[in-house]
């Protein structure tokens, strides 16, 4: 192995890559940190001051790049901090994560104390300073106070969110007013300058406690009266180039300066590192909000976490995406932003941010683009503000509870709100405890540390420790913490890390219950990488609709909105990828935990909600207790190293200045480098797992090029240059998730429509299509919140539209409003030019809705509606056209002002008006909806129209409007009433008023005032008494055309109709006689299955996704029509009637021919039986004919059929009608009905339909008790 290969392969296996010191340099002197957006309002003690980075060990490696400037805005977030003796000078703990360009992430670990400082620079610069602030501090007071207390009174409004999250307490100032007598000055005779320094550590996984506890030794030992055994270099130099990490599965001792410390990683089947506490998160937020808050998380909202304290941000924000297993977050993942990148939340994506504020600061301050789908959470006050209408996690009310009891083992109370304060970590303030007298005891303490005792002689210091614990304890030596805190803190880390385990195997078990059969749904359509790669767009990699069809009822919000998340996508990507690459060691966790369980579970039923508790909790954390108890492995002992005379001296108080030579690189001895080598050679599989090395590796990261544009390095750069391409790849992502999202939407709406033209199977629900439109507003309300120059309300969209209101209201008359007595007056050809309202018509009708709806809902309620219009691209677009209202709301780099992209996005959005969404329909039941009605009579017979009063009754999925009159002399009727959902039939009928009275009608249609929808019945009967079968009352059956009511206008929109009632054209083939007997019994008994499996796949789909029943039924092509074909086939002349002949007339006779022979006893001897089924045909064709309703003859027909079918006896009647013995007389010998073969068929086929529960429009059964 070569010297490279050697220290790349040292780097790579090492606990540590990093060791880092933050603060002030003397020989630059200080700069103010205008990033942080202070006040020079506030003295120069309470100001923040750029941090440099003073020093970091090793230069840099070849796996993982330094990042400079990253790291030292990570130490210290607010730059440096000075300090008096009179303010408290406690050290702080706290961590952050870095990104490298391939995903990898590494974390550091900050120990922040106060210095005092030496420097004659920077003492005169800070008097200096100080006294300048007196003098104007006093000039100001002595000007007019009116003034100054309205500049004061006006400053909340404008204060920006920088000086808000990044100012101290106004409260500190007054403190040191007390002592000083002048707000925060300071005196170099009479004060005592301090000044903050981070010592930092970077580490490639999160060993947060074996990190806290070796910086916070490192400290201690530099403040400390009694010099450290060794230099502080030898330490640093150990833990970077001597301390390994701890192979999988065991557990590794290392040294510090005090005392050994002990760090473990989890085996191969054990759910990855995560030492951060889950339970002071839990305790902090309580188990309610941790769940609101991964439910949040989970389905990608953008979640805000604000504290004081910047470890509580790391630690909520790590124990989120901790519980995420086995999925990952895949957004902008940033637990602390400093105040110079607090731009990044005006981000138009999905983020996970924390950022510092002061306690009292108002909400109202943050400046917030929009808060549509927005998750703020305050963790110190113990408060999670989540965004509407967010769904419920599966099983919720169990799953806290299961959550609830784990905390209650710990004794931790599940309610929130308690604050668990880590080990404090004593300083050279704090008194000493008195000394262990017994050197004894303190030999047998470092032998104890070395690792050097047999297990007699670690017996007798176990029990003089513990006797030790009883007394009180001792102190060691100066600067070391006493017995009874040393086990008091390794009893506190075992019992946190237990309590890790055991919650993150909770979340693990339901993940494994809801995704046990994942696997079965993931579509492998590709043959290779490179051709799912370059199809990816195009692709389906997981059926969704069909995972959806099996899971419980109670789950489906929640999981057709995680369904559309990019961590799902990811995580079906890469099982995908599996094929040609390795997988991801967390997937590949995951499926062996599945496999694990599927061979010990026999409940295969995903509909069964029973909720399963997990059952490995107390295993799990054994193995993490075995090895946090027992080291498997010690790491070699610090040493002196080869350091020149007079370097490493101790000076008590301050941490010395490092000597760089022998930090620089690490210095192998032979014993090192023979454990390097035989690590490595040992573990060759599992280097190349957790790698993706090799081939593998490069066809992985073509994958996640494409996942991932963002880097970390970029977001946490705050120069302008590259804030502003931050802002261009922002605007880039907006405008590839709109194409995503469009081609997305339809894609699958298209299916859908295959699906009802019988092209293929249901691939998406009603359901997945709500989240797929809740998708596209959350989108729109992100682009709208990009680049906003000021909040105005949560929905950007909103406050835009309300602007553009306003200026157009300034400009216009106010239109008359749907509804208003005006529009009842218009003519349908009129109408059809105003048939699409404009963008302010629409939001007046948002605005007078009676929903109660918030600003989020009113644009989410708006974008529904100009949707299901085909009028959101005209719509936005016309928005956008107010050019000197978008350039005061929105900033220069905003999207909405970036013109190309913009056309592009409304380009996207302009595709959708191919399809048909009643997404407004559906959604706002309660709502009142105006109806305009126009009876179409055929042209040459229009005359007639003027001798009937007719009447309509319109029904859809949501009722029906009752009886509505229309006026005489008139075919159209205006009439307002609550939504009726998608129409599907509609009655017509008219008073009995003479033989005059009758019309030819030629179709009618419905029109939706406020969505443009049309709605065409067609009809092509007779309408009176004396006229085709009489009837007074027709039952039609509608289908959606394109607003406008054009009758071909449905044909461009590439949404196929719907089945309507039988046509004209249809009906002129039935009346014709000659047309019946030359019928094709092929063709009849074809349409009659193909019918009947058009209702069998109608039941067989899932609730949400099922239509209208009535279409298939009394439809074109539906059960009636097909049944009346196979009855009328054969069917002989209209000489036995003495007038056209239907159906019911054969019917209505056979029930007479039944009824008289059975009472005249003709039937005996034949092999027609009197029984039940005959009963009820004739009990139900009397009950037909006796009803009150004047539907003629066909009408009675469809009623005989719908009735039949909905009580499973049509199958019975209909051999009866066979067998009848008028059958024989009425039809010819080759009719269907008399071939018994293909009445039997029938009846079979029939006799499926008894399996479906059917239920009938009460427009379809209406006068008729059976």
């Amino acid at each position: 192995m070569s010297g490279t290969a050697a220290a790349t392969a040292a780097a790579s296996c090492r606990f540590a890559h990093y060791f880092v010191v933050c603060g002030v340099d003397a020989d630059t002197g200080l700069e103010p940190d205008d990033g942080a957006g202070e006040s020079f309002e506030q003295s120069p003690v309470r100001r923040s001051f750029k941090s440099k980075l003073l020093v970091h060990y090793p230069e840099n490696t070849d796996r993982n790049p330094f990042s400079k400037d990253a790291v030292n805005m990570l130490c210290m977030p607010r730059g440096l901090s000075f300090r008096t003796q009179t303010d408290r000078l406690d050290p702080q703990f706290h961590s952050f994560t870095l990104s490298s360009d391939d995903g990898t992430r590494s974390y550091g670990f900050v120990h922040t104390f106060y210095e005092e400082v030496t420097s004659p620079q920077i003492i005169t610069a800070m008097h200096t300073l100080s006294q300048m602030h007196h003098v104007e501090h006093q000039s100001s007071s002595s000007s007019s106070s009116p003034s100054s207390s309205a500049s004061s009174a006006s400053s909340p409004s404008t204060s920006s969110m920088d000086s808000l999250v990044s100012s101290l307490d106004e409260s500190d100032a007054e403190s040191l007013a007390a002592v000083s007598g002048c707000a925060g000055s300071f005196d170099p005779a009479r004060d005592t300058l301090y000044v903050s320094k981070a010592l930092c550590l970077l580490t490639p996984l999160p060993f947060l406690q074996a990190s806290r506890q070796f910086l916070s030794q490192l400290h201690l030992a530099a403040t400390s009266q009694t010099a450290p055994p060794l230099p502080l270099e030898s330490y640093i130099h150990n833990i970077l180039y001597e301390v390994p990490l701890p192979p999988p599965g065991r557990s590794l001792r290392f040294h510090g300066v005090h005392r050994p410390i002990v760090c473990q990683r989890p085996g191969p089947g054990e759910l990855p590192l995560g030492e951060y506490p889950l339970g002071e998160a839990f305790s902090l937020l309580g188990v309610d909000n941790m769940v609101q808050l991964l439910t949040c998380a989970f389905l990608e909202t953008q979640v805000l976490l604000c504290s004081q304290d910047y470890q509580r941000l790391m630690t909520v924000a790590e124990g989120i995406t901790t519980l995420l297993f086995p999925f990952q977050w895949q957004h902008i993942y940033l637990p602390i932003v400093s105040p110079p990148l607090h731009h990044l939340l005006d981000a138009p994506m999905p983020f996970l941010i924390g950022i510092q504020r002061r306690d009292g600061a108002q909400r109202s301050s943050l400046h917030l683009p929009h808060e549509a789908n927005l998750c703020i959470v305050d963790i110190d006050n113990h408060c999670v503000e989540a965004p509407e209408d967010l769904p419920m996690f599966p099983n919720q009310a169990e799953l806290i509870q299961e959550l609830s009891e784990v905390l209650l083992r710990f004794g931790l109370s599940p309610q929130g709100g308690v604050i668990t304060k880590p080990p404090t970590t004593p300083t050279t303030n704090t008194p000493a405890s008195p000394r262990v007298s017994s050197l004894v005891l303190e030999d047998l303490m470092e032998d104890r540390r070395n690792g050097n005792l047999g297990g007699e002689e670690l017996a007798v210091l176990e029990r003089l420790q513990a006797l030790a614990r009883r007394c009180g304890g001792g102190k060691m030596s100066d600067g070391e913490q006493t017995l009874g805190h040393v086990f008091e803190e390794e009893e506190e880390e075992l019992k946190a890390a237990k309590l890790n385990i055991q919650l993150r195997e909770v979340f693990a078990g339901r993940f494994s219950a809801m995704f046990g059969r994942y696997d079965e749904f993931v579509i492998h359509s590709a043959l290779d990488l490179d051709s799912w790669l370059s199809n990816r767009e195009g692709t389906f990699s997981f059926d969704k609709g069909s995972f959806l069809s099996v899971q419980p009822t109670t789950h489906l919000r929640f999981m057709s909105r995680f369904l559309e998340t990019s961590m799902f996508s990811s995580f079906v990507d890469g099982k995908v990828i599996s094929r040609w690459a390795e997988r991801d060691p967390l997937q590949q966790l995951f499926d062996n935990r599945l496999e694990k369980e599927g061979l010990y579970d026999t409940d295969k039923d995903s509909h069964n909600c029973h909720y399963r508790k997990c059952t490995t909790l107390f295993e799990s954390a054994q193995a993490t207790e075995r090895r946090l108890l027992k080291a498997d492995h010690t790491a070699i002992h610090p040493h002196l190293l080869d350091m020149r005379i007079g370097q490493g001296r101790h000076q008590p108080g301050y941490f010395p200045k490092l000597q760089a030579d022998v930090l620089v690189q690490g210095h192998n001895t032979n014993k090192w480098s023979s454990r390097v080598t035989a690590s490595r050679r040992s573990e060759p599989k599992r280097s190349t797992t957790a790698d993706h090395s090799g081939v593998d590796n490069e066809q992985r990261q073509k994958h996640t090029f494409m996942r991932k544009n963002l880097r970390q390095a970029k977001l946490l750069d705050p120069s302008p240059q590259a804030v502003t391409q931050t802002h261009r790849e922002f605007v880039d992502g907006l405008l590839s998730e709109c194409r995503l999202k469009t081609k997305r939407m339809l894609m699958e709406r298209m299916g859908k429509e295959s699906v009802d033209l019988g092209q293929g199977e249901a691939n998406i629900t009603g359901l997945q299509e709500n989240t797929l439109i809740h998708g596209l507003c959350d989108l729109l309300e992100r682009t709208w919140g990009h680049g906003l120059q000021l909040k105005q309300g949560k929905s950007a969209l909103w406050s835009h539209l309300l602007h553009y209101q306003a200026a157009q209201g300034k400009t216009e008359t106010p239109a008359e409003p749907p509804g208003s007595n005006g529009s009842e007056q218009r003519t349908f050809d009129e109408g059809a030019l105003l048939l699409r309202g404009s963008l302010t018509q629409d939001m007046r009708f948002i605005q007078t809705m009676s929903e109660g709806l918030s600003e989020v809902g009113q644009a989410r309620s708006w974008i529904h509606l100009a949707l299901e219009k085909k009028m959101l691209c005209q719509h936005l677009k016309e928005l956008l056209t107010n050019q000197k209202l978008l350039r005061q709301l929105y900033k220069p780099h905003a999207f909405l002002l970036c013109e190309e992209e913009r056309e592009q996005f409304l380009f996207h959005l302009l595709s959708l008006n191919t399809v048909d969404y009643l997404c407004f329909t559906r959604v706002f039941t309660s709502i009142s909806i105006p109806y305009r009605v126009v009876i179409i009579p055929m042209k040459k017979l229009s005359i007639a129209m003027a001798t009937v009063n007719p009447w309509v009754c319109v029904s859809g999925e949501l009722g029906d409007s009752g009886v509505r009159q229309i006026t005489k002399n008139t075919q159209e009727i205006y009439f307002q009433c609550k939504n009726l959902g998608r129409l599907s039939t509609l009655e017509l009928g008219q008073e009995n008023s003479g033989l005059l009275a009758k019309c030819l009608i030629d179709c009618v249609m419905v029109y939706n005032e406020i969505t443009g929808h049309t709605y065409k019945f067609p009809c092509g009967r007779w309408l009176g008494k004396g006229v085709g079968d009489g009837s007074l009352e027709r039952v039609l059956i509608g289908q959606l055309v394109s607003p406008g009511g054009e009758e071909d206008s449905g044909r461009w929109t590439g949404t196929p109709p719907e089945l309507a009632s039988p046509s004209q054209s249809v009906r002129a083939v039935l009346e014709s006689l000659g047309s019946r007997s030359r019928m094709q019994s092929v063709e009849v008994q074809e349409n009659m299955r193909e019918t009947a499996n058009n209702l069998v796949k109608h039941f067989h789909k899932p609730e949400q996704e099922r239509g209208n029943v009535t279409v298939l039924l009394c439809g074109e092509g539906g059960l009636v029509l097909s049944l009346e074909n196979f009855l009328l086939h054969g069917l002989k002349s209209n000489r036995l009637f003495q007038r056209n002949v239907f159906v019911w007339d054969f019917v209505e006779k056979a029930v007479v021919s039944l009824e008289s022979a059975d009472q005249m006893g003709d039937l005996q001897g034949s092999t027609f039986t009197r029984g039940p089924p005959c009963g009820s045909l004739c009990h139900y064709v009397n009950a037909i004919n006796a009803s009150p309703r004047n539907i003629g003859k066909e009408g009675k027909f469809q009623l005989f059929v719908c009735l039949g079918i909905r009580d499973r006896l049509l199958s019975q009647w209909l051999p009866l009608l066979a067998e009848c013995p008028l059958t024989a007389r009425t039809y010819e010998d080759s009719a269907l009905l008399r071939d018994r073969a293909a009445v039997h068929s029938l009846s079979r086929i029939v006799h499926t339909l008894n399996d479906f529960a059917i239920t009938l429009e009460t427009a379809l059964v209406k006068g008729v008790d059976l």
